[in-house]
């Protein structure tokens, strides 16, 4: 494992970061913001779940103390939708009540403030694992294997890296595999509220089959794709 950064698993996903106090909430963002590949910051429970349930997120991290709904009843009501996102949750409370509740929410990491640089770096490490089911490298078809930290494709020994783009769309693939997948999934995870056409997807998919196989990933006609592939 000490042959991967871990954390370049993260340069391509989306981070909600949730603090009621707005200097500290601006330097976690800032923190954030050197490996996630967009961090959206909010200040209070009630907001933070709109944006959490309204939108595509793949990590969230939220103080337990803030205005409107606490954060661990925000996860509550989370979890009631999404079982598998990991959730970082910062808190000044030690006690047991609050960590038997973070428990029984399936929480990646606990940090009690303060925290340190090396504790953060630890909890995001957990988090990229947990992203890719605790497998930085993966194979997806014969002498074919998908690095998530390097973000490449290696095929019949040649290694070829991805744009953010392309990866972040096999990504979204391999947790998906033999699933019928439509253009309005894509097109919410892939640009949420920005309008692209159906070729820019077409493209990025057209561009993932040269580096793979031309067979890789199937069309749907009409309905999107299923990528095949026997993990």
């Amino acid at each position: 494992m000490n042959t991967y950064n871990l954390l370049d698993i993260l340069s391509d996903k989306n981070v909600l970061c949730v603090e009621d106090e707005a200097i500290i909430l601006c330097n976690i963002m800032e923190s954030l913001e050197l490996f996630f590949g967009k961090v959206v910051g909010v200040k209070d429970g009630r907001e933070a779940l709109e944006e959490a349930l309204g939108n595509i997120y793949d990590v969230l991290m939220l103080d337990v103390s803030i205005p409107h709904m606490d954060g661990l009843e925000v996860v509550k009501k989370i979890r009631q939708v999404n079982k598998k996102i990991p959730i970082i949750i910062l808190s000044a409370h030690t006690e047991q009540e609050y960590l038997w509740r973070a428990v029984e929410l399936k929480i990646t990491r606990y940090l009690t403030k303060p925290y340190d640089k090396n504790t953060l770096i630890k909890a995001l490490e957990d988090v990229a694992l947990e992203l890719v089911d605790h497998q930085p490298v993966i194979s997806i078809m014969p002498e074919c294997v998908y690095d998530y930290c390097r973000k490449t494709i290696t095929l019949h020994q040649n290694t070829l890296h991805l744009s953010k783009s392309e990866s972040r769309l096999l990504e979204y693939f391999l947790k998906r595999p033999n699933q019928t997948i439509t253009y309005e999934q894509l097109f919410e995870y892939m640009w949420e509220f920005e309008q692209p056409s159906k070729e820019a997807l077409k493209s990025i998919v057209k561009e993932l089959r040269k580096k793979i196989h031309s067979d890789f990933i199937k069309n749907l006609y009409g309905v999107g794709y299923v990528c095949e592939i026997q993990l």
